[in-house]
């Protein structure tokens, strides 16, 4: 059905705390639990006092210098000029095992720095192993584990008009056990990805599924994760349900290679025909030939459906058309009738299908074969014949017995799946180039791995790391399974990406410690002006949380750096719900969902929300996007405090500096549920100069608050007795 305009929605979400579940499923595979890496004290070592400092300015010249912040005397001070950045660095001597950093500041302390170390002290070569931006100064003692010659105090931001000045930096050690050298790659995929075969029977494989779907319905902030994965071959009878962190794949080359005769399931009778909250699952590369003609994926955010072959429709709403918010499909196959029914949005991307049926409020088509006419705002179809630039998704297979990983090839201009008219283009790399994490591995083991030149996957699990991964290997593969979760520890960076050609990060959850990051994943560095156009990093099935499962902490969640990247399916989220004490206007804080500062960097099937600040912010030129959804924070107390001019935040901006811009498909909700007073000024906010364009977009209130413009003060206003969407289909 379609919704009819005039009909108020529920509240899209209502806040949810967990109830705990009891007991678990006797008979299925041995649970996840996840494991923090350790290391072993003994008696800290001052490493500092007296060895060579340097530092990037001194107030004065020949006064207050690097020097005399190492040199044990209270009486003495290191102190920069009055600018942002500045550091402060001590050589050790040698590569030293690092435990914790005290700092005793003059009044003129960071706001927000950096604790880094680095083997070799070069410009390219820093790691952070602790970050903040909200130190208030003072004494600080810092907790944190990393190693190498060189360690610095490295200040973005000041509390004072003045410079940084540190009264003594002491670097301390202590003998700690560290978690041996990776010896190559290759190794099992841990317990919880189950491999199904087709000697295997029905009833045997249903059984399995069933007792992971009973543990994983509700389990919405859980941290067991799991991957159903099916051997080439035909499977009769089943009726595989999906449930929280779970991922169904097929292990063959190609999505006709297994043959599921039956469903693969989601649905939403854990809330009541509700399927807003059906997060963090997937289906990926396997055929189905549904019981009743239709297959049902009612799913909302981070639940992507890849490299499917379905023999009859897609119903992408849940039992009794309750409400469904938004999805994704790409590089599938659909002969029958791709359902939207009560989904608010929809992105579909390279794919064919037979037909499609309603809509709500934005449904995308790019690349797709069969897609319906253009005709937005009524019906809301946006429909574009081609995709510009694209690589599909790393994915996991089996070749001559063994795994595999097989990478497509970068495609321009393509319409319709990879695979249909034979194989995938694309280069296969065995498992045994590939270091395979566990939980419990620590982030020197993963660099040492990288280093070596081996691709990483992630086994299902969370892992917790206290020092910055980092990918600086041209054309390395970093892959999740069954949403591999990584969560910093001391405000650290989780993962960076050098400024390379054609990396690869895939399948991922990005989930924010409770000391503030300054980021969860940056692609290159800001010095980064290299073009990448023929070979470009790809980020793909990559999510953020902040809040929900922990009282998480992060400035921004996606920074992009690197030229010419392709974003092809995020959720970054500020939890509204979860976990009691996880969430609120000040306890999950975080200021943007994306950031993008390169040039030419194209994003397909945005999803970003309740971010507290401008949620999207693109400053590169050149840069396009393929559809957004947006729910703007439900939880600011007021307009004065959520911005001081009383203005609110855009969902979606383009600076003023930026020249050329192109977006379509966007949509933002108003939903101020702690204050239906509250109201934001634009969806939308763009420069006027010609070069920027912006198509098909619209605002709505789901009955609580305002949004009083579409874009640049242009739009009808969103208004809570009305919800409808206020649509403008060109702008300028």
């Amino acid at each position: 059905m379609t919704i009819p305009s005039n009909s108020a929605p529920p509240r899209r979400r209502s806040p949810w705390r967990l109830a705990a579940i009891g007991g678990l499923v006797a008979g299925v595979v041995a649970g996840f639990t996840a494991v923090t890496a350790t290391g072993a004290s003994a008696a800290e070592t001052l490493l500092s006092q007296g060895k060579p400092a340097t530092a990037s300015s001194t107030q004065a010249a020949g006064a207050y210098l690097a020097s005399e912040a190492v040199d044990g005397n209270l009486g003495t001070r290191w102190s920069s000029a009055a600018s942002d950045p500045q550091w402060l660095q001590v050589d050790l001597g040698s590569t030293q095992s690092i435990t914790r950093v005290e700092l005793n500041w003059e009044t003129a302390a960071a706001k927000a720095f950096q604790i880094q170390v680095s083997n070799t002290g070069n410009t390219n070569d820093w790691q952070s192993i602790y970050s903040t931006t909200t130190s208030t100064g003072g004494n600080q003692s810092l907790t944190v584990s990393g190693s190498g010659r060189y360690v610095r105090m490295y200040g973005t931001q000041r509390t004072t008009g003045y410079g940084y000045s540190l009264w003594e930096f002491k670097v301390y050690g202590g003998t700690t056990t560290t978690d041996p050298p990776p010896t190559g790659g290759g190794g099992s995929l841990g317990a919880n990805v189950i491999v199904f075969d087709p000697s295997m029977s029905s009833a045997s494989i249903q059984s399995q599924a069933d007792a992971i779907f009973a543990q994983q319905e509700r389990d919405q902030m859980g941290t067991r994760r799991y991957v159903l994965a099916f051997k080439p071959g035909t499977y009769n009878g089943l009726n595989i349900q999906v449930g929280f962190y779970t991922s169904v794949i097929g292990l063959g080359q190609n999505p006709q290679d297994v043959r599921i005769n039956g469903d693969v399931t989601v649905d939403a009778g854990w809330m009541a025909g509700n399927a807003t909250q059906n997060f963090w699952r997937s289906i990926e590369n396997v055929s189905l030939y549904p019981v009743n003609g239709d297959d049902r994926w009612a799913v909302s955010q981070a639940a992507p459906f890849r490299r499917v072959d379905v023999h009859g429709g897609v119903n992408l709403a849940p039992n009794g058309y309750g409400w469904a918010s938004g999805g994704y499909i790409a590089d599938s196959r659909i002969s029958g009738t791709e359902g939207q029914y009560s989904q608010q949005q929809w992105f579909t991307r390279n794919s064919q299908i037979g037909s499609n049926s309603n809509a709500v409020w934005n449904q995308m088509f790019v690349g797709v074969q069969g897609a319906p006419a253009a005709s937005y705002p009524t019906p809301p179809y946006t429909v574009i014949g081609s995709t510009p630039v694209i690589r599909e998704k790393p994915y996991l297979y089996q070749t001559g017995g063994n795994y595999a990983v097989f990478v497509p090839n970068l495609q321009t201009n393509a319409n319709g799946p990879t695979w249909v008219n034979g194989n995938t283009p694309g280069t296969s790399l065995p498992l045994t180039s590939f270091y395979v994490a566990k939980p419990g591995d620590s982030a020197a083991t993963i660099n040492a791995a990288l280093a070596q030149g081996l691709n990483l996957i992630f086994q299902p699990g969370v892992y917790h790391v206290n020092q910055t991964i980092n990918v600086t290997r041209a054309n390395t593969v970093v892959m999740g399974l069954g949403y591999a979760t990584i969560i910093p520890d001391n405000g650290v960076t989780p993962m960076q990406v050098a400024d390379v050609d054609g990396v690869k990060v895939a399948g991922i959850l990005f989930d924010a410690g409770t000391t503030n990051s300054a980021n969860l994943l940056v692609i290159g560095p800001s010095t980064s002006g290299t073009s990448h156009a023929s070979n470009p990093t790809t980020v793909q099935d990559v999510f953020f949380r902040i809040g929900g499962s922990i009282a998480g902490k992060a400035t921004n969640s996606l920074l992009v750096n690197s030229n010419n990247v392709i974003i092809d399916h995020i959720w970054a989220w500020r939890a509204d719900h979860g976990n009691g004490g996880t969430f609120g206007w000040n306890v999950n804080t975080a200021d943007s969902g994306l950031i993008v500062n390169g040039n030419n960097v194209t994003a397909y099937g945005l999803f970003v929300e309740h971010y507290q600040k401008t949620e999207v912010l693109w400053n590169g030129n050149g840069g396009r996007t393929y559809f957004l959804q947006n729910e703007q924070p439900y939880d600011p107390p007021s307009n004065a405090a959520w911005r001081s001019d009383g203005t609110g935040y855009p969902a979606y901006k383009v600076a003023d500096s930026v020249s050329t811009h192109e977006a379509w498909g966007m949509g933002s909700y108003a939903f101020f549920q702690n204050n239906p007073a509250v109201h934001s000024a634009n969806g939308f906010q763009a420069p006027v100069n010609g070069g920027v364009k912006l198509h098909n977009i619209f605002t709505i209130s789901l009955a609580s608050g305002t949004i009083d413009h579409v874009v640049n003060n242009i739009g009808a206003a969103a208004t809570a007795d009305q919800v409808v969407p206020r649509t403008v289909t060109t702008f300028p």
